[in-house]
C-alpha cells in the first residue's frame, strides 16, 4: 500500500513538471515575441530622430544665417542715423529688407511645425501597422520610413505563386490588416507597385513581360483592398516597376515584392503648415 502511494505521488509531481515547463516555454516565447517586436520599433524610432535631428540642424543654420543677417541690418540702421540726409529710396529698402527678413523667419518657423506634425503622424502610422502585422515573418513583411514616408514591403512568395497574379489566401488575410489601418487613416493616399526579378518572363495568356506582370500584380491588390476590404479608390494608386527598382543584387527573391508607399495628401500636408500659422507662438 506504502509503494502504491509513492508511486501515485511520484507521478502526480512528475505531471505538475511536464505542466509548469509547458507553461514556462510559453511564457517566454511571448516574452521573446514582444522583446522583437519593441527592438523593431525602437530601430525605426531612432531613424525618426535621426531626420528630425538632421531638419532641426538645418533649421539652426538657417537661423544663424537670419540672425546674422539682422544683425547686419542693426549695424546698418545705426551707421545711417548718422548720416545727414537718409534719402527715401534708401529708406524704403531698408523696410522691405526688415520685411523679407521677418517672412523668412516666419516661413523657417512654419516649415518646423509641419515637418514635427508629418513626423508625428507617420510614427502614429507605423506604430499601427506593426501592431497589425507585428506577428509577420519579418522575411516576408517589411515597413519602413524613408525621407517622411511610410513603405510596406510584401515578398511576392505571400501574395502570389510563382509567375502568377492571382492573390493568394493568405495574402488577402494581410491585405485585410492594412486596409484596417488605412481605412482608419483617411488622410493619406497611397501606391501599389509591383516589383519583379530580371528572370524574364516566360508565362503564357496575354501577359508580355516583367512589365506587364508587376503591373497585373499591383491591380489585383488594389482591386482586393477596394472590392474585399471597402478602401476608397480614390485613395489608390496601381503602379508597375518591373525589374527596374532592384533591392539585392544577388537575392532575386528580394526584388519581387509588392511594396505599398504611404504618404499625406498634398492639400493635407499644406493644411498642417496653415495650421502652423494660427499657431500664436508663431504669429507673436
Amino acid at each position: 500500500m506504502k509503494k502504491i502511494f509513492l508511486g501515485c505521488l511520484g507521478v502526480t509531481l512528475l505531471l505538475s513538471s511536464c505542466v509548469s515547463q509547458k507553461k514556462y516555454a510559453d511564457l517566454e516565447a511571448k516574452h521573446k515575441n514582444t522583446q522583437d517586436l519593441l527592438n523593431s520599433a525602437t530601430v525605426k524610432l531612432n531613424d525618426c530622430l535621426e531626420e528630425k535631428a538632421t531638419a532641426s540642424s538645418r533649421l539652426q543654420t538657417l537661423e544663424d544665417q537670419n540672425a546674422f543677417l539682422k544683425a547686419n541690418n542693426q549695424d546698418l540702421i545705426n551707421n545711417m542715423g548718422n548720416l545727414t540726409t537718409l534719402t527715401t529710396k534708401g529708406a524704403e529698402n531698408l523696410e522691405k529688407s526688415l520685411e523679407s527678413l521677418q517672412e523668412k523667419d516666419l516661413t523657417i518657423r512654419k516649415l518646423n511645425d509641419a515637418i514635427t506634425r508629418r513626423d508625428s503622424v507617420n510614427l502614429s502610422l507605423v506604430q499601427s501597422l506593426k501592431g497589425v502585422l507585428g506577428n509577420m515573418d519579418d522575411d516576408d513583411i517589411e515597413i519602413s520610413v524613408e525621407k517622411g514616408v511610410v513603405f510596406v514591403s510584401i515578398s511576392d512568395k505571400l501574395l502570389f505563386s510563382s509567375g502568377s497574379y492571382n492573390v493568394t489566401s493568405r495574402a488577402k488575410e494581410v491585405l485585410g490588416k492594412v486596409a484596417k489601418v488605412v481605412n482608419n487613416k483617411p488622410d493619406f493616399e497611397f501606391m501599389v507597385e509591383g516589383h519583379t526579378d530580371n528572370v524574364p518572363y516566360r508565362g503564357n495568356g496575354s501577359l508580355l513581360d516583367n512589365w506587364d506582370l508587376s503591373v497585373k500584380r499591383a491591380t489585383a491588390v488594389v482591386r482586393i483592398l477596394q472590392n474585399d476590404f471597402n478602401v476608397d479608390p480614390k485613395r489608390m494608386t496601381a503602379a508597375g516597376r518591373s525589374e527596374y527598382v532592384p533591392v539585392s543584387a544577388t537575392e532575386k527573391s528580394k526584388n519581387r515584392r509588392t511594396r505599398i508607399v504611404v504618404l499625406p495628401k498634398i492639400d493635407q500636408f499644406y493644411s498642417m503648415i496653415e495650421e502652423g500659422m494660427k499657431d500664436p507662438a508663431i504669429n507673436k
